[in-house]
């Protein structure tokens, strides 16, 4: 029973991380990313990661797609790339300030091995950046232009073995940003500070399968450029991921919850507060 729940763990790490894509295409949870990498031998290219994201953003923002590829190279680097796919809402006034979908480029560096010089309390630590360009929700709409946004920010994660019968996941981290809601609201009006984590954990599931529940934070900029008096509240996801075959974990599906935003100043409501969210990756 011990070996069981002790490759659980194993196995709920990689699930969470070499094998698993997040909204923006990093190997992350739902919508952050985590200090893990895409898997990569240390001398050269890993296999890449294909993954396909999808939600239900509601009648005002309509629905977005998610399309990723991702790769590792040299056991602490990942980079990759996602095209974001907009279909309209429904709601007049508001719904044609979302546009077709823009792009986004991210790569992420390991810092610091977890359990790094065999202390098992140690964290994963990693730093990255996220580049948006031809974003034009609300503000660029507005402005009748393209726009681009960017986050850079560190991360830690750790994966806890030792709580019996319950691996956990633990994740933190803080990043700049003048990106609104991802770059799905479009811009903030400048760069800044904002904090994200997520908690998971780990349970065996029917038929050789692993069943990995989370939930996750991510700060917003309050503001949103060219939207004067918009308040923009954190995004919060609830999620469960499923790896069908938990020892080949190549494949998994997201299943989520997301809170993005409601009543964001005086008239304006983007119905957006409990929506649903899928996610799909598979590495080669």
């Amino acid at each position: 029973m011990h070996r069981f729940f002790l490759l659980a763990a194993i196995l709920g790490a990689v699930a969470l991380s070499a094998q698993s894509l997040n909204w923006e295409g990093q190997t992350g949870v739902f919508i952050t990313p985590l200090a893990y990498t895409a898997a990569s031998p240390n001398h050269g290219f890993g296999e890449p990661i294909f993954a396909y994201h999808f939600l239900d953003a509601g009648p005002v923002l309509g629905y977005f797609h998610q399309a990723s590829v991702t790769a590792g190279v040299l056991g602490r680097i990942e980079f990759g790339y996602t095209r974001t796919i907009h279909g309209d809402g429904d709601t007049a006034g508001l719904s044609p300030l979302w546009t077709s979908g823009f792009n986004t480029v991210h790569a992420k560096v390991n810092l610091v091995p977890e359990n790094v010089a065999k202390k098992k309390w140690f964290p994963a630590i990693s730093t990255g950046f996220v580049a948006r360009t031809q974003v034009r929700n609300v503000g660029g709409v507005i402005a009748d232009k393209d726009t681009s946004n960017g986050d850079l920010y560190v991360v830690a994660s750790k994966t806890v073995t030792q709580v019996k019968h319950l691996p956990l996941v633990f994740n933190l981290g803080y990043k700049g940003t003048n990106a609104s809601v991802f770059g799905l609201a479009g811009n903030a009006p400048g760069f800044t500070g904002r904090a994200f984590g997520a908690a998971a954990f780990v349970l065996k599931g029917p038929a050789k399968s692993t069943l990995i529940f989370g939930s996750e934070f991510a700060q917003q900029p309050r503001g949103v450029q060219n939207l004067p008096g918009a308040i923009v509240p954190t995004t919060i996801t609830y999620a469960a991921r499923l790896v069908p075959l938990a020892e080949h974990s190549k494949f998994n599906v997201d299943f989520g919850v997301a809170q993005a935003a409601g009543q964001i100043e005086p008239g304006v409501n983007l119905l957006a507060r409990h929506q649903f969210a899928l996610g799909i990756s598979y590495g080669l």
